[in-house]
């Protein structure tokens, strides 16, 4: 029954109202809310049009198809190509499990009638495999399309990683192919390879503006280079630390690139000691920044504290740190040496040193510093009222846990927030939470 009232649906023919319904309703509704209350709870088909389409956009796809049939008008609305410009597909198992139990064709059916109207397109899926298979199906019918954006998004484990390697470059070069105008694109923790990554950049190479694809274990430094040397309006990318290269900066610098706004690197690794990463020469950090001077650089680390060796020996024109497991006092040294363009630091970990030579070093000699945040780490009320005094005003966040802080004999917690405030000119006090 279910089947054909969508069929019906899809086909424009909205559903009559039984005068016995409307009677049924009236006595239910009457009895609570009065006359012109009714009246105004069932004139369903006055309401404004944008209105309609704001309660449509919030609405997942089955249930959207649904809506339609509250009457002609609402019908019609659900087809305006407005409606499927911006669409998420948001598929978790039991909501797949049903799509293809009780409306295998509905999908099949928007996107033959809207492929051409969607532009800004997501699939959000859990971690299990059937969503991210549910996923590719769909690219795969996406043959007519005009897509500008695209997300690919794992809202728990990576389920992408589990489909296999040909069926998601398949369904991918789907899109890849047919879409001439694809300019942001973020398919993180996918198996997407070299051989898409050209297909992508042979069909799309003046439009691609963005591209994040962090985790993505098939693509080698090759791949990124052939994007980097042909996509010349390239302003954001996001990668794995493994895929960078000295190549790969000297290419961004290339005078034909246009300038680089977004780079960002996440470093990461699951088994401590099993991972050595290359290190960066300086020359090629330069290069980038001399062709794009506002470039912001940023880096996630995720390693273990035996694993840094490699990073910031040398000036390094990072901008943005994160640090999300434990780091060492030796490597936030460095950090106030090497990093003259740093703006924001968190170090989410560090120990139980107090870090107060090393803010201060960090203030000293980070000229451009306006955010930090620091979490279970310690800093003595005297060190960190000295930073806050040497960065001035110029710190637009700071969020600092409140166990960070070590009282002493100069100045109490209460004392602290009094002190900080005047130095930063507006009240401030540690945080019971991060919030960065």
């Amino acid at each position: 029954m279910k089947r054909a009232r969508q069929k019906v649906v899809l086909e424009n023919e909205a559903p009559q109202t039984s005068q016995k319904s409307k009677k049924q309703k009236t006595c239910s509704y009457g009895s609570v809310f009065g006359e012109s209350a009714l009246h105004a709870s069932m004139d369903w088909g006055s309401l404004p049009h944008h209105v309609i389409l704001r309660i449509f956009q919030f609405l997942p796809l089955v249930d959207r198809a649904r809506a339609s049939s509250v009457c002609r008008r609402w019908n019609e609305i659900f087809h305006i190509p407005d409606l499927w410009r911006r669409f998420e597909f948001e598929l978790n198992q039991p909501a797949t499990s049903y799509l293809k139990s009780t409306h295998p064709d509905l999908i099949q059916q928007i996107i033959k009638r809207h492929a051409d109207h969607l532009q800004y397109v997501s699939f959000k899926v859990d971690s299990s495999t059937e969503s991210a298979e549910a996923a590719c199906d769909i690219l795969s019918q996406l043959v007519n399309c005009s897509i500008k954006t695209l997300g690919l998004i794992s809202t728990a484990k990576p389920s992408f990683m589990n489909v296999s390697k040909a069926h998601f470059a398949s369904a991918l070069t789907v899109v890849f192919v047919n879409s001439k105008s694809l300019s942001s694109i973020k398919v993180d923790d996918t198996p997407l390879d070299d051989p898409s990554l050209k297909v992508l950049v042979a069909n799309n190479s003046d439009t691609l503006k963005l591209l994040k694809m962090s985790s993505c274990p098939h693509v080698s430094p090759a791949g990124i280079l052939c994007v980097a040397d042909q996509c010349h309006g390239l302003k954001e990318l996001a990668l794995n630390y493994y895929i960078l290269s000295d190549e790969l900066l000297l290419a961004l610098s290339s005078e034909k690139h246009v300038d680089l706004e977004h780079l960002r690197i996440d470093v990461v690794s699951e088994n401590p000691g099993q991972v050595e990463f290359h290190t960066i020469k300086k020359q090629s950090w330069d290069a980038l920044v001399k062709h794009s001077p506002k470039v912001n650089i940023v880096m996630y680390f995720f390693l273990y504290e035996e694993e840094f060796d490699a990073f910031f020996r040398e000036e390094t024109p990072v901008t943005h740190l994160y640090f999300g497991r434990a780091v060492s006092k030796a490597m936030l040294g460095r950090i106030g040496m090497n990093c003259p363009r740093l703006i924001e630091l968190v170090v989410c970990a560090n120990g139980l040193q107090p870090l107060d030579d090393e803010l201060i070093r960090i203030a000293e000699r980070c000229k451009n510093l306006t955010a930090m945040g620091l979490g279970e780490c310690e800093v003595t009320c005297r060190g960190f009222i000295e930073f806050v005094k040497m960065c001035g005003g110029r710190l637009t966040q700071l969020s600092i846990m409140e166990e960070v802080l070590i009282p002493d004999n100069d100045y109490s917690l209460d004392r602290l927030h009094l002190e900080v405030s005047k130095h930063l000119g507006r009240m401030w006090f540690p945080d019971m939470m991060p919030t960065w």
